[in-house]
Protein backbone atom coordinates (compact mmCIF):
# COMPACT_ATOMS: atom_id res chain seq x y z
CA UNK A 1 0.00 0.00 0.00
CA UNK A 2 2.44 3.22 1.23
CA UNK A 3 5.59 1.11 0.59
CA UNK A 4 5.25 2.01 -3.68
CA UNK A 5 7.16 4.92 -4.80
CA UNK A 6 3.56 6.56 -5.25
CA UNK A 7 2.55 6.50 -1.75
CA UNK A 8 5.78 7.29 -0.17
CA UNK A 9 5.44 10.40 -2.45
CA UNK A 10 2.14 11.27 -1.38
CA UNK A 11 2.77 10.97 2.58
CA UNK A 12 6.28 13.16 1.73
CA UNK A 13 5.60 15.51 -0.88
CA UNK A 14 3.18 17.32 1.34
CA UNK A 15 5.51 16.79 4.33
CA UNK A 16 8.43 18.56 2.25
CA UNK A 17 6.82 21.53 1.45
CA UNK A 18 5.07 21.88 4.65
CA UNK A 19 8.34 21.74 6.29
CA UNK A 20 10.25 24.06 4.02
CA UNK A 21 7.27 26.34 4.21
CA UNK A 22 7.84 26.31 8.07
CA UNK A 23 11.22 26.71 8.21
CA UNK A 24 11.24 29.98 5.24
CA UNK A 25 8.82 31.42 7.69
CA UNK A 26 10.50 31.31 10.72
CA UNK A 27 13.27 32.64 8.83
CA UNK A 28 11.07 35.85 7.57
CA UNK A 29 10.12 36.27 11.11
CA UNK A 30 13.65 35.98 12.35
CA UNK A 31 15.00 38.26 9.79
CA UNK A 32 12.57 41.18 10.53
CA UNK A 33 12.44 40.98 13.83
CA UNK A 34 16.49 41.76 13.68
CA UNK A 35 15.82 44.57 11.25
CA UNK A 36 13.02 45.66 13.68
CA UNK A 37 15.77 45.95 16.46
CA UNK A 38 18.44 47.17 14.05
CA UNK A 39 15.77 50.40 13.31
CA UNK A 40 14.89 50.65 16.39
CA UNK A 41 19.02 51.11 17.71
CA UNK A 42 19.59 53.19 14.62
CA UNK A 43 16.90 55.14 12.96
CA UNK A 44 19.11 57.08 10.63
CA UNK A 45 20.09 54.07 8.93
CA UNK A 46 16.41 52.31 8.51
CA UNK A 47 16.49 52.90 4.65
CA UNK A 48 19.91 50.66 4.08
CA UNK A 49 18.74 48.02 6.78
CA UNK A 50 15.36 48.04 5.16
CA UNK A 51 16.47 47.55 1.49
CA UNK A 52 18.99 44.84 3.17
CA UNK A 53 16.09 43.24 4.57
CA UNK A 54 13.57 42.98 1.52
CA UNK A 55 16.34 41.35 -0.20
CA UNK A 56 16.85 38.94 2.28
CA UNK A 57 13.13 38.43 2.23
CA UNK A 58 13.40 37.84 -1.18
CA UNK A 59 15.82 35.17 -1.21
CA UNK A 60 14.43 33.43 2.17
CA UNK A 61 11.37 33.12 0.28
CA UNK A 62 12.74 31.86 -3.20
CA UNK A 63 13.38 28.71 -0.81
CA UNK A 64 9.83 28.03 -0.62
CA UNK A 65 9.10 28.52 -3.88
CA UNK A 66 11.81 26.09 -5.26
CA UNK A 67 10.62 23.75 -3.07
CA UNK A 68 7.06 24.39 -4.00
CA UNK A 69 8.72 23.76 -7.91
CA UNK A 70 10.10 20.21 -6.59
CA UNK A 71 6.52 19.76 -5.15
CA UNK A 72 5.02 19.75 -8.56
CA UNK A 73 7.96 18.27 -10.53
CA UNK A 74 7.40 14.99 -8.69
CA UNK A 75 3.85 15.24 -8.22
CA UNK A 76 2.84 15.30 -11.85
CA UNK A 77 5.13 12.57 -12.25
CA UNK A 78 7.73 15.25 -14.47
CA UNK A 79 10.80 13.88 -12.40
CA UNK A 80 9.90 9.94 -11.19
CA UNK A 81 12.04 8.09 -8.58
CA UNK A 82 12.38 4.84 -10.43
Amino acid sequence: MMSTPQGILALALPLALALAAFSCAFGLAKAVAAAMEAIARQPEAGQKIQGAMIIGCGFIEALTIYALVVVLLFGFGIISIH
